[in-house]
């Protein structure tokens, strides 16, 4: 998430934002960002209006590699909205049913409940690692830490916590009413008192050690909760397999799952404690009320491939039949619907669905006219050439020359690009592009591999070590590429 506010985010900023990791591509980055933005002026707006108000959704047109996903990951990521990218041929595969188009929404609920719940750990974690310290003190120094509620009361369950069985109590009263009983708890009371003075000076020596980290390598045994496993109904498919398998998850929860003793470090100990005591401190209703909110109000839905479903040129026979069922089924979706989930239902009226595709084969048009008209808002993205790759190489956040850079320097070895070897590269991308499939960005990942291959594979071996990477350099570990015509034996 950006460090300014979500809600404060203008158009201009978002495209800012989106700049750092994507070259160019002006025309769907503006579009995204008014997109984003009208997402945040509807939530201000009073009820009544903003119910009327339906997301205009997304079409990118364009090659694969030009920064289609990357957009719109980066985009929910700016927003801190719910994400799920889907492949739209994986819902062809068996028929037109294929995998139930409705988990697309579970999917994205599912991410939904992650992030809230992530968040809300977030905020408990302070309290949890407070919790897991005293456990790990209890598990270092045994029997330091009695107290009331570590001597279970089998009958609490049944009369509540409040009833005290007769060995505690005795039959004709309590311990007090027996003057030999008093006498005999007096006696004892000073050498007891003495005792726990001792093991809490014991208790906080061990807390100090623990905080300095002098016990981390020490081993204790925990008791770590076991989540039942559901058995998978993806297989099946077909509706109504979401609520067999939550019926299934919520009778396996009755039971709670068993507990496994397990012998792990001190360190790794205070990893699961925190986990599963923060798990405890989080109200997990709170946590699906807040996801489902954050779903139906901001979820994004990109559907990748989408003119893979399109039928070419207006056919209905053959296969093109199943790929038109495929949007009849995405169509209620997008248009606003009700999808039943493991969480309760969630209403897709709001969500914003981004379509992607290349559309080299088929054309937007030869997508049925009712999904057509569910994507308003069409982008085309252009081709990558020379000068984007020169930038993608050296710009972004995440540009390919400084991951690359920080990889190897991991081992110890330096790696320096002069500027005529990274022009070079972008000149050979850009060929390689021209000559084959044009495969956008990608064909960098695979000139890179190549380049360095040699020193990824020494790197171990001859560190430390600089490496300066010149234009000679490229030629020389690139010198197949360059002079044979079969390009594809080497870069895809």
């Amino acid at each position: 998430m950006n460090d300014m506010s979500f809600d404060k985010l203008t158009p201009r900023e978002i495209v800012a934002e989106l700049d750092k990791y994507i070259i160019g591509q002006k025309k769907a980055k503006r579009a995204v960002a008014v997109a984003l933005r009208n997402r945040i002026r509807r939530l201000k707006l009073p009820p009544e209006v903003r119910e009327d108000i339906a997301p205009k959704n997304i079409l990118m047109i364009g090659p694969t590699g030009v920064g289609k996903t990357e957009i719109a990951r980066r985009l929910a990521k700016l927003a801190g909205a719910p994400f799920i990218k889907v492949e739209a041929t994986k819902y062809t595969e068996v028929g037109y049913v294929g995998r139930d188009v409705e988990s697309m929404i579970r999917d994205l609920m599912a991410a939904g409940v992650q992030m809230v719940k992530l968040e809300m750990q977030e905020q408990v974690k302070a309290e949890a690692e407070r919790r897991a310290e005293e456990i790990l003190l209890d598990l270092l120094l045994p029997g330091s830490n009695k107290t009331a509620k570590e001597t279970p009361n089998p009958f609490g369950n049944l009369f509540g916590s409040a009833f005290k069985p007769a060995s505690a109590t005795g039959f004709l009263g309590s311990d007090t009413e027996n003057p030999a009983a008093s006498a005999q708890t007096g006696s004892a009371g000073t050498e007891s008192s003495a005792n726990t003075g001792t093991e809490n000076q014991s208790r906080e020596k061990f807390r100090i050690m623990l905080r300095e980290g002098k016990l981390e390598d020490r081993t204790v045994e925990i008791l770590v909760q076991q989540t039942p496993q559901v058995p998978a109904m993806e297989i099946l498919g077909g509706p109504g397999m979401e609520d067999l398998e939550s019926s299934i998850s919520g009778i396996m929860g009755i039971f709670g799952g068993s507990k496994k003793k397990k012998v792990v470090t001190v360190k790794r100990a205070r990893e699961i404690l925190i986990a599963e005591e923060a798990e405890k401190l989080i109200d997990r209703d709170r946590v699906t009320e807040e996801a489902r909110r954050r779903v139906e109000e901001t979820g994004i839905v990109f559907i990748d491939e989408i003119d893979k479903i399109a039928a070419k040129g207006g056919q209905t026979s053959g296969p093109d039949v199943s790929r038109e069922g495929v949007q009849r089924d995405i169509l209620p979706i997008v248009e606003g619907s009700t999808v039943n989930t493991k969480w309760g239902p969630v209403d897709t009226s709001h969500i914003l669905f981004i379509g992607a595709g290349a559309f080299n084969v088929s054309k937007p048009s030869d997508l049925i006219p009712e999904l057509q008209g569910r994507f308003p808002l069409r982008v085309e993205l252009e081709s990558l050439g020379k000068d984007d790759f020169l930038r993608i190489l050296t710009e972004p956040k995440n540009a390919l020359i400084k991951q690359y850079t920080d990889l190897l320097a991991v081992e110890g070895v330096t790696i320096e690009f002069t500027p005529g070897a990274i022009e070079r590269l972008a000149t050979l991308a850009a060929e390689v592009n021209s000559r084959l499939e044009n495969i956008g960005a990608r064909r960098l990942h695979t000139i890179m591999e190549a380049l360095l291959e040699e020193v990824s594979f020494e790197a171990p071996d001859i560190a430390p070590a600089r490496v300066p990477i010149t234009e000679a350099y490229v030629d020389e570990k690139l010198k197949d590429l360059v002079v044979d015509q079969d390009l594809g034996r080497y870069i895809l």
